[in-house]
């Protein structure tokens, strides 16, 4: 059972509500937002001309450039004495991107949260520690709104202090935790330092987002915490957290709440829409936003998209766990490489942990990648094994060798408390 009757409607009972959303959408925009009445009148559409979802390819993108030239608030569809918050998430160019939202706004984010809580587990009653940061990044206080109003208890602990978190578990009792994945891996490693062994500990499930991850990764994190990982999607420029999350049920893809958002995956380079179940750029529609409207905006996130019957029974379209980023990729003499692709042979050899890094260097005018990972501490094999094996794997996968792969010691590579971990150092 889904937590909202929507989460089971018919393809043509949600067409027809996006498309009277997405109605209303263009038609706020154009008339309340600067910015998309300039873009609109220069790709020669008019919110008449959008009748239903069908038109939206007629609709210009909003990139991130976009939020960045109209810093602080030329995206904003609302006079300022309606805006009852504001977040805000770093931007590549140092400028973050500005969001906010009304009254209304902060009850669709709490909705959405709390259908994906339960999708996710999480029921009334329960008791989840929420290890998010908060502060102007959204994950904190989005899943903080989220479990109380699904009529959960929050232990808000926020990013950081793993002592305190680790007394938290062990004292209170929660039964799901919500952070990143990264975090989830350092928080093992602080316990086992302490003596205490996470899966002794009542907590059943992760909710785990904010930065891509791998299936072998999911792994690490399940095994080492002796929980279910669940995957959550959202970004700050849509909402936040509660754009999308995997049921644990059947875990196979994630659940967009397309009531609220609606999704398209085009082709990165031309922006060209792409076929269901072609990998591409995940393209978002705010249907229901009154403070930030952002219409047909690149996410830059790889994903596909399935409307294939799930074992759940809900019927909204579900998107592929997404493991890198279009614009994330690393050009090594002059070939694609994505990270995900390193992680998932890192992390797949049996004795590595989930914890490595990218060096890039430029030497006499030529790129060179050295990959550094770290091994279990029950690896059962030397390090020079482990390198072997990473290093014949990765040759065999990727279209262009890392000049140098390095095994170390446990806890030798740098951990970060809080925040999204970094795994790429490019000193070109």
């Amino acid at each position: 059972m889904g937590y909202a009757d929507v989460e089971r409607a018919t393809r043509d009972r949600m067409r027809d509500l996006q498309s009277e959303r997405l109605r209303e959408t263009v038609t706020h925009a154009y008339e309340h937002v600067d910015f998309y009445r300039r873009r609109f009148d220069e790709a020669g559409v008019s919110p008449g001309d959008v009748e239903t979802v069908a038109d939206i390819e007629r609709l210009p993108f909003t990139t991130k450039e976009d939020f960045r030239d109209e810093y602080p608030d030329g995206l904003f569809g609302v006079p300022r004495s309606e805006i009852r918050r504001v977040h805000a998430s770093s931007g590549t160019t140092g400028t973050p991107k500005v969001v906010a939202y009304t009254e209304n706004d902060l009850g669709v984010w709490r909705e959405v949260m709390a259908r994906t809580l339960y999708a996710a587990g999480v029921r009334p009653g329960d008791m989840v520690q929420n290890a998010y940061g908060y502060g102007l990044f959204t994950g904190g206080l989005g899943f903080h709104d989220g479990i109380e109003e699904l009529g959960a208890a929050v232990i808000p602990t926020g990013g950081g202090n793993t002592q305190r978190q680790l007394d938290m578990l062990r004292d209170l009792e929660p039964t799901a935790l919500c952070c990143t994945p990264s975090y989830c891996l350092y928080l093992a490693d602080a316990a086992a330092d302490r003596g205490v062994d996470l899966r002794d500990l009542p907590v059943a499930r992760v909710l785990i987002g904010a930065e891509p991850f791998t299936d072998p990764m999911r792994e690490e994190i399940e095994r080492e915490l002796g929980v279910k990982a669940v995957d959550v999607y959202g970004l700050s420029e849509l909402v936040g957290p509660g754009v999308s999350v995997e049921c644990e049920e059947a875990q196979d893809g994630l659940h967009v709440w397309e009531d609220h958002f609606y999704p398209e995956v085009v082709d990165p380079e031309t922006g060209e829409v792409l076929p269901e179940g072609e990998s591409g750029e995940l393209v978002l529609t705010n249907l229901t936003a009154e403070a930030l409207p952002a219409v047909r905006y690149r996410t830059g996130d790889v994903t596909s998209l399935t409307s294939a019957a799930c074992a759940c029974g809900r019927t909204t379209v579900r998107m592929d766990n997404v493991t890198g980023r279009a614009d994330d990729l690393l050009i090594v003499r002059g070939v694609n490489v994505y990270v995900s692709q390193i992680e998932e042979v890192v992390v797949g050899i049996d004795g590595m942990s989930g914890h490595y890094r990218i060096d890039l260097h430029r030497e006499g005018g030529l790129d060179t990648v050295h990959v550094t990972a770290e091994r279990r501490e029950d690896a059962g094999h030397s390090n020079e094994e482990l390198r072997d094996r990473i290093a014949t794997r990765l040759e065999a996968v990727l279209d262009v060798s890392p000049d140098e792969v390095t095994v170390v010691d446990p806890e030798t590579i740098e951990r970060t408390a809080v925040g999204k971990v970094k795994r790429v150092y490019d000193h070109r």
